[in-house]
């Protein structure tokens, strides 16, 4: 059967779904469909359907646990997770996401950070485990100029990201969502911002909730003003992710690099995959690995 007739499917058994959950029912409507997640809207209430690959054992049953008991920071699942066929199905309530168009909601992301970093963490909260996402990528890429520059770039990061030994101890242990940007961000009713998609959650080093921003920033994509207005939210909310006054980089430093590479392998693939040149905005992570792997520094 073809992808696409088996999307279609799904989609019609998502919609179902969401029609019999939905306070007001509308149309169902395609939020995301991409990398193997399907996310449906109808109405007040989404319907996901979760990458087939991934581990949903406990600890991702424990990470949806957790997001229901911060109500006024994260958006958390409606009813217990489903199973559709043999897809793993969350129900959460819609929110309106971030438009491009407009002003970017930098400063409420980086309060949002500094809110969740600031909560206790639980006892049994689930760790957020290493970036297991970078090494995937690096390993499923091609042959080509761009690639072997991600590679070089790959090579020069420590060990325990590559997937070999442990990830050192650092003094900062916090609940961090583990995959921010500003696609994980919904307004709610009354203007309220909340983060969404949970499948990371959990207790985890802070600063790798600000790699993103600080990658594209390092790569010259995030403008200046961008990073500073992020940056300087965080810090002036508290957040504990970065010193208050002293560099940031000294603790930003590999958790930037290492995501600069992840983004710079996803654009490559994804270049590959449409046949298609890398854009400019792609090009400049790469062009980010080439300084990365130019500067050393592996370990």
């Amino acid at each position: 059967m073809h992808t696409e007739t088996v999307q279609s499917e799904l989609f019609t058994r998502l919609a179902g779904i969401g029609r019999e959950k939905a306070r007001e029912p509308g149309p169902p409507q395609t939020l995301y469909d991409r990398h193997g997640v399907l996310v449906v809207r109808v109405g007040d209430v989404v319907v996901k359907a979760h990458q087939a690959d991934r581990e949903y054992g406990e600890p991702f049953l424990a990470r949806l646990r957790l997001a229901g008991t911060l109500p006024d920071l994260l958006i958390g699942p409606l009813a217990p997770p489903l199973t559709v066929d043999g897809r793993l199905v969350t129900l959460s309530a819609f929110g309106e996401p971030v438009d491009p168009s407009q002003a970017l909601p930098w400063e409420e992301g980086a309060r949002l950070l500094a809110a969740l970093h600031a909560k206790p963490v639980p006892a049994d909260a689930p760790s957020w485990g290493r970036p297991t996402r970078i090494a995937r990528l690096v390993s499923g890429l091609g042959a080509g100029s761009p690639e072997d520059e991600v590679r070089r770039a790959f090579a020069t990061l420590p060990a325990w990201i590559r997937g070999d030994g442990e990830e050192p101890a650092t003094k900062t242990r916090c609940l961090i969502h583990g995959d921010w940007h500003l696609g994980q961000m919904v307004r709610m009713p009354g203007g309220r911002w909340r983060l969404i998609d949970v499948e990371d959650l959990g207790r985890g080093d802070p600063a790798w909730d600000l790699a993103r921003p600080a990658a594209l920033y390092s790569g010259g994509v995030l403008p200046p003003d961008d990073w500073d207005r992020f940056l300087g939210a965080y810090r002036a909310a508290g957040g504990p992710a970065v010193p208050a006054q002293d560099d940031p980089w000294n603790v930003l430093d590999v958790p930037a690099r290492s995501l600069a590479i992840q983004i710079a392998a996803t654009c490559v693939i994804s270049a590959r995959r449409e046949d298609r040149p890398l854009d400019g905005a792609e090009q400049a992570m790469v062009d980010a690995c080439a300084r990365i792997s130019a500067a050393g520094d592996a370990a």
